[in-house]
């Protein structure tokens, strides 16, 4: 059942359609405005939906695919929209990178004059790691789901590796540095850590304390 709605309505806007709550769908729907509260039966015109071209950015590969919306559906770059094309047994959630209408690109279009998606998979997802040892500093690729969450100060591991995340560097180019601060995988341009040392036995001990040790054991 739809839950909101945009027509005229009689009191307030009678040319220009605005969002209106649906109390009573069926045949003689009837609704209130969001902007007067004025209520008065309409009519719903059911559309159906229309196919668009979705290129989806999956790791290194990008292909082809399309989505079903309604036409009077606003798309917005950042959106995330569900793929589930019949010609693929695959679905594909992904957030909204692009969008082309008109042969422009624009922030956000309705459905009906989209032409192409571009859009990211983050059903699975590679975040760059980069961990810093002294002067040198290693990159890693992670693999992980896209709601895995990489918290500042948490530790985690990346082939082995165990590291601490010191701060994190999110794709809208602004930095997670709070601690405790959690960050899902899908947003993550790049993981910025340390790594954690362990230690081998007799590290960091004395020479004359490991033969005490040894003569009294």
């Amino acid at each position: 059942m739809i839950s909101e709605i945009e027509v005229v309505c009689p009191s307030c806007s009678p040319k220009i359609p605005v969002m209106h709550e649906v109390l009573k769908s069926g045949q003689n729907p009837v609704v209130k405005c969001k902007e007067c509260e004025h209520v008065h039966p309409t009519k719903i015109e059911n559309k159906k939906p229309i196919n668009i071209r979705v290129v989806v950015s999956k790791a290194d590969e990008s292909f082809k695919r399309s989505i079903q919306l309604d036409p009077d559906q606003v798309v917005y770059e950042e959106d995330e929209l569900i793929v589930d094309d019949e010609s693929d047994d695959n679905v594909y959630p992904l957030i909204v990178t692009s969008i082309e209408s008109d042969g422009k690109r624009v922030i956000s279009a309705k459905a009906g004059v989209i032409n192409t998606i571009w859009g990211r998979s983050i059903d699975e997802v590679i975040v760059k790691v980069a961990i810093k040892n002294g002067s040198k500093t290693e990159s890693f690729n992670k693999r992980v789901p896209g709601g895995y969450d990489f918290v500042v100060g948490g530790e985690d591991e990346v082939q082995g590796q165990k590291f601490i995340i010191t701060h994190i560097k999110i794709r809208d180019g602004e930095f997670s540095l709070s601690k405790g601060e959690a960050v899902e995988a899908k947003y993550i341009k790049r993981v910025y850590a340390s790594p954690i040392r362990v230690r081998a036995w007799g590290e960091g001990k004395s020479a004359w304390s490991l033969g005490r040790k040894a003569r009294n054991s």
